[in-house]
C-alpha cells in the first residue's frame, strides 16, 4: 500500500473547510480538466455520512468509473471516503481539519493500492503516487480559494 499526506492551510473555519471539501459541485469545478462528472448516487450538492457518488472522468486518456462512499464522518473534524468500486484494489482518502492560528490546516491523508500484485506496487510508487498528489494539491487549491474569497 501506498500512503500520500498533503496539508493545506486555509482562512477559514474548519466548518467551511469542512464542508467545501464534501461539496460535490466545487468537486466537479474544481476537476474541470479531466471533465469529471457525478453519474450515480448522490450527484450534487454536500455528501454525507453512508451517501456515495459515482464519478466519470477521463483519466490517463480512459474514461473510467469511480465509486466512493462517505465511511466515517465527524463534522467538522474527519471524514473518510472509501472506494467502492474502481480501479484501484484499494482506496481510503481520509480528511483531517484542525483549528490553526489563521484557520484551519486540512490534512489529507490519501492509502491506496493498485491492482496487478507486485506491478501494481511498482506503479503506484513510480507513478500513481505523484499523479494522485498532483490532483491532491490541485483539488486543495480550488478549495482553498473557494473558502478563502467567499466570506463566511
Amino acid at each position: 500500500m501506498a500512503t500520500l499526506t498533503l496539508t493545506t492551510e486555509m482562512r477559514a473555519s474548519p466548518e467551511r473547510c469542512f464542508d467545501a471539501a464534501r461539496d460535490l459541485d466545487l468537486h466537479i469545478e474544481s476537476m474541470a480538466d479531466s471533465r469529471e462528472r457525478a453519474v450515480a448516487g448522490t450527484t450534487s450538492g454536500l455528501i454525507g455520512l453512508g451517501e456515495s457518488v459515482t464519478w466519470e472522468a477521463t483519466r490517463l486518456g480512459l474514461r473510467q468509473r469511480f465509486t466512493s462512499k462517505i465511511t466515517a464522518f465527524d463534522r467538522p473534524v474527519h471524514f473518510q471516503d472509501s472506494m467502492v468500486k474502481g480501479a484501484f484494489k484499494s482506496f481510503v482518502h481520509d480528511h483531517f481539519f484542525e483549528c490553526s492560528p489563521n484557520g484551519t490546516v486540512m490534512t489529507d491523508v490519501l492509502v491506496f493500492r493498485s491492482p496487478f500484485g507486485a506491478i501494481g506496487l511498482v506503479v503506484d510508487w513510480v507513478f500513481m503516487s505523484w499523479y494522485l498528489r498532483k490532483l491532491l494539491v490541485a483539488r486543495n487549491e480550488a478549495i482553498k480559494a473557494a473558502v478563502e474569497r467567499t466570506p463566511a
